[in-house]
Formats: C-alpha cells, sequence, structure tokens
C-alpha cells in the first residue's frame, strides 16, 4: 500500500515533541495578552486578538495531530471562519470610530458614552 500524505503529515508533526507546540502557544498567547493589556492603539489591541486566536489554533492542530483526530482541525476551520468576521466587523467599527473622532486612540473612546 503506498502511503498518502494524510499518513505522513501526522508523523512529521509528530516527530517534534508536543511540549514544543505547548511553549510556542503559550509565547504567542502570553504576547497577545500583554499587547491587548498595554497598547492603545485599536489596530494593535485587533492584532493582538487575532494572534492568540493563531495561538489557540496551533494547539488544537498540535493536539488533534498527536492524537489522529480530524474534530481539533474541524474546530480550528470554524474558528478562523469567526475570526475572519469578527475582524472584518472590528475594522468596520474602527473606521466608523476614525470618522467621528479623528484617532483610533482608546483612550478617547470614553467620550462616545456620552
Amino acid at each position: 500500500m503506498q502511503p498518502t500524505q494524510d499518513v505522513i503529515i501526522p508523523e512529521v508533526i509528530q516527530q517534534i515533541p508536543l511540549t514544543y507546540y505547548l511553549i510556542l502557544s503559550t509565547a504567542l498567547f502570553v504576547i497577545g495578552i500583554i499587547g491587548v493589556l498595554t497598547r492603545r492603539n485599536a489596530i494593535i489591541i485587533f492584532m493582538s486578538v487575532e494572534l492568540m486566536l493563531n495561538a489557540v489554533n496551533l494547539l488544537l492542530i498540535a493536539f488533534s495531530s498527536y492524537r489522529s483526530d480530524p474534530a481539533g482541525q474541524v474546530f480550528v476551520f470554524f474558528i478562523m471562519a469567526v475570526a475572519a468576521a469578527e475582524v472584518s466587523v472590528g475594522l468596520a467599527i474602527i473606521v466608523m470610530i476614525y470618522r467621528n473622532t479623528r484617532s483610533i486612540d482608546v483612550g478617547l473612546l470614553n467620550k462616545l458614552k456620552w
């Protein structure tokens, strides 16, 4: 029987220890959290949220590959679809905020309350 691409991919991913994936995704997630908590620019905050989502996606794919279960990869597909919708709505909100305040600094958004 000829090995197919589906059989080769999990073996290649499984050659790297799972702890490396855990460390990488944890580092990406922490960088995203720091970006959300410390930055005041709305675009940087959205990029940090996307970085956190991609860290979770990386971890889901690694676990899915190690368990040889495609459910995690399907879940990643849905997360990416939701993230794309979130980006489009978020960027539309940023554009409207910029039109009203001429700034994308989130510190100025408290003016929108009144």
